[in-house]
């Protein structure tokens, strides 16, 4: 296997004015499964980009090998899909395709299907397929499950543990932990490559945090005592140089004055040296802010009720009946395949106009925080965000700040936002409403895992009411009181 070497990257946007890299060296072997891991905004699809040549840079970037992308741009998706994957793949058998959709649990049918009918699980997974398939190609994965249910997210890390020669970036922990050997995580001072899965990486970062903090508190000390002990023998010498007047042995008097200054100035040496050790510490210790929200309190317990309730689409039925009801304090997690009916339960919640079958019952004057799917639409200033939203803009723009949205960012139009800053956006903006019911459709879709687990954190701490749909396993089994399979 050959190397990819990166040696003094530095780039930045045209239109901005901070360096998105700075002068950084690391090299990767072309044969590890490696996970790419880092807050919102730090650049990991820009680092991607940059390996794809796409863009102008400061430094080197060395390899021998050819780089695909996922998810792969597909311009004709009225094409079958036999044919998009021969553009994909064009010296790939026809019989190796099909060992790739079996290893994917996709029915072979989809090659004769219309690619735009495929669902978005199925397209991932016959794209990732097709790529793999590229002999000698480095395939760039770039947040593969955001459009992928729980069983579909098993499926592809257990195909993706099968290959080597990949880059994945990715915020969803328990898939990380089951198809890497390395990470590479973009801190806030540096990259660091290290061997492992997510888990370990992470139990060794703060590892070092902790050791770092110790460290760090210790040599707050050593300053404090040095400092004091430096004034002391400094003062000391000067009082025994005054003493020089009228002593019987000046010399003898000054040589002592002379001694005690001396030793000041190496406690004042030991002291600068404490200093510049405690400044390398902590440089890539993380902000994790712990978040707050404030629900309100309904006049009754019971906040809405679903009946044997089942959303249609014309002649189309889209899930099976549903029956729940939300309590307060209820935290009910919504289950289910891509395309079962959990974000149209959730729109049907929200009062749209869909055709469906059953009751839906809500409380009268139920105040309701939604968070969509999409926030790809975002544009504008933050402060005209707070102003059409309705809420403080001191108070949203320190709440972005809580999750990690950098102070330099939030002067910037939201259009020139990452993926997760724009969804940290519609976050921010829920968590700033005071409402009886909080419903979330995939909020973590794009978020990094430090954010993820300040939700965790929120959640278990305000108990908001709470309808969602996520698919991010472990944060499932932590925010949810209750699973409602769709």
């Amino acid at each position: 296997m050959s190397m990819i070497k990166v040696e003094g990257l530095t780039f930045a946007y045209p239109r901005s004015y901070d360096n998105i890299f700075e002068n950084v060296t690391f090299q990767i072997d072309t044969g590890w499964k490696l996970g790419f891991v880092g807050r919102n905004g730090r650049g990991k699809t820009t680092f991607l980009n940059l390996l794809l040549d796409k863009y102008e840079y400061s430094g080197r970037i060395i390899s021998s090998v050819e780089f695909d992308y996922f998810p792969y741009p597909v311009k004709e998706k009225s094409k079958l899909t036999m044919d998009i994957l021969s553009e994909v793949c064009p010296l790939a058998e026809e019989w190796e395709i099909y060992r790739e959709l079996s290893y994917l649990e996709v029915d072979s049918d989809v090659m004769f299907r219309v690619f735009d009918t495929l669902s978005n699980g199925e397209q991932t997974k016959v794209l990732l397929a097709a790529l793999f398939l590229n002999e000698g190609h480095f395939l760039l994965i770039d947040e593969p499950t955001n459009h992928l249910d729980i069983k579909a997210r098993e499926m592809v890390a257990k195909y993706l543990n099968r290959k080597k020669g990949f880059i994945l970036v990715s915020h969803d922990r328990s898939f990380l932990d089951s198809c890497v050997d390395h990470i590479l995580s973009i801190n806030k001072n540096n990259i660091e490559v290290q061997s492992g899965n997510y888990s370990s990486f992470s139990q060794n970062f703060e590892r070092m945090q902790a050791s770092e903090t110790a460290q760090n508190e210790r040599l707050k000390k050593d300053i404090k005592r040095l400092k004091t002990a430096a004034l002391r023998t400094g003062e000391w010498s000067g009082l025994v140089e005054k003493s020089k007047t009228g002593a019987y042995d000046k010399g003898f008097v000054g040589h002592k004055a002379a001694k005690m200054m001396k030793r000041s100035k190496a406690i004042e040496d030991r002291q600068k040296r404490a200093v510049e050790q405690k400044s390398a510490l902590l440089k890539n210790t993380e902000r994790a802010d712990d978040l707050k929200i404030i629900p309100l309190s309904y006049h009754s317990d019971r906040l809405l009720s679903l009946n044997n309730a089942a959303v249609s689409y014309g002649d189309k039925t889209v899930c099976n009946t549903v029956t729940f009801e939300v309590n307060q304090g209820d935290r009910i997690a919504l289950n289910g395949r891509n395309g079962s009916g959990k974000s149209s339960i959730l729109k049907l919640i929200m009062g749209e106009q869909i055709d469906h079958t059953g009751t839906v019952s809500i409380g009268s004057g139920l105040v309701i925080s939604y968070v969509p799917q999409d926030a790809s639409y975002l544009k504008g200033t933050l402060a005209e965000f707070a102003y059409n939203s309705n809420i403080e803009e001191s108070l949203f723009k320190a709440v972005l700040y809580q999750l990690g949205v950098e102070q330099i960012q939030l002067e910037k139009d939201i259009s020139d936002f990452s993926d997760g800053q724009k969804k940290k956006v519609l976050l921010a903006k829920s968590l700033c409403e005071k409402a009886h019911l909080y419903i979330w459709d995939e909020p973590l879709n794009f978020i990094d895992i430090y954010t993820r687990v300040q939700l965790e954190n929120l959640i278990c701490t305000f108990s908001p009411t709470m309808i969602f749909v996520e698919h991010d396993k472990m944060f499932r089994n932590k925010a949810a009181t209750k699973i409602i399979e769709i």
